[in-house]
């Protein structure tokens, strides 16, 4: 198959049909095999009624329902598993993303050789209230990532199949997807302009808390990618320097208690400076090693990605 199409949705009934016959026809004038895969989110109204009745007339319409509520990256994961296409694509149900750039952005995949290639939303129908802080967004998950994308948040992305199958998407990191790729070892990520359609039906399933979400969770994954399976280099390391900082303080108030006959220690701030970095630094260490004993019994410490194998029995 050559195309999968994984769309999560939540209370789009009204937009699916037109979306459903949109990819349909682009598919059919480019002549490619395809699949569409719905994932339900929990919607509670006709959405998944609807994706039953498209599925009656287009055998391409597959489709996944929650039984409540779960995320994005839930939907996103679960589609991704069920996804058998040689290039996975994502875009949400809103029809703010046009199907008319499948056929580019999977050009790019099979002919360019990107495991990834992400969407960029350069011309936007939203407000300042979102356009500013998404800027503001998408600067520091570059700066942070090292990943040169001007819209890490973008729906409408397509994937290598490799890709897909390599990576499990998890809380709210859907937006980080070539973040996590990146660390799994696919680096070679691309980018085209797509255009950016106002929304026609329902309304926005996000709010301003999104923005402080994603930040938060753009620091989680930059420091388990780095630090995930070493946690003492991170920890052990400052731990191990906040203490001595605080050591080397105590030792020089010590030496001038006892040799130039300064005041009491305790009467001295820094005292109390040296003190709470000795305390910080054991603190930090103690959360190294209690990390290192979690990840070295973790059940995934030796799972590596293997990318081709040469000479070697598939059973050893």
């Amino acid at each position: 198959m050559n195309i999968s199409v994984v769309i999560p949705l939540l209370n789009e009934d009204e937009s699916l049909p037109e979306l459903a016959a949109w990819i349909d026809r682009v598919m059919l004038a480019h002549k490619y095999s395809y699949e569409v895969i719905f994932v339900d989110d929990g919607s509670r109204d006709r959405s998944w009624a609807v994706i039953v009745e498209l599925q009656k007339t287009n055998p391409s319409i597959k489709g996944i329902k929650f039984r409540r509520n779960y995320g994005k990256a839930a939907a996103l994961n679960v589609g991704f598993l069920e996804a058998s296409g040689d290039v996975v694509f994502t875009m949400d149900a809103d029809l703010q993303d046009s199907p008319d750039e499948l056929p580019e952005m999977y050009r790019m995949i099979m002919e360019q050789d990107f495991d990834i290639v992400s969407g960029w939303k350069k011309k936007r129908h939203d407000p300042l209230s979102k356009t500013i802080p998404t800027k503001f967004y998408n600067w520091s998950a570059r700066s942070m990532s090292g990943i040169k994308l001007h819209d890490f948040n973008c729906g409408l992305k397509a994937y290598r199949r490799e890709v897909v199958k390599s990576i499990e998407v998890y809380g709210d990191m859907h937006r980080y997807i070539p973040f996590l790729a990146k660390w799994a070892g696919f680096s070679k990520i691309g980018e085209k302009v797509v255009h950016h359609q106002k929304r026609r039906f329902g309304k926005t399933k996000y709010g301003l808390d999104r923005f402080y979400k994603g930040y938060l969770d753009l620091l989680t994954i930059t420091f388990t990618s780095r630090f995930g399976k070493r946690p003492m280099h991170f920890f052990g390391l400052w731990g191990s320097l906040i203490f001595m900082s605080g050591f080397i303080i105590a030792g020089h108030l010590a030496y001038e208690k006892f040799f130039n006959q300064a005041v009491k220690m305790t009467e001295r701030p820094l005292f109390y400076f040296g003190l709470l970095a000795m305390i910080l630094g054991t603190q930090l260490f103690v959360a190294g090693f209690l990390g290192e004993l979690i990840s070295r019994s973790a059940s995934d410490r030796n799972n590596y990605l293997v990318e081709e194998k040469l000479g070697l029995s598939s059973t050893n």
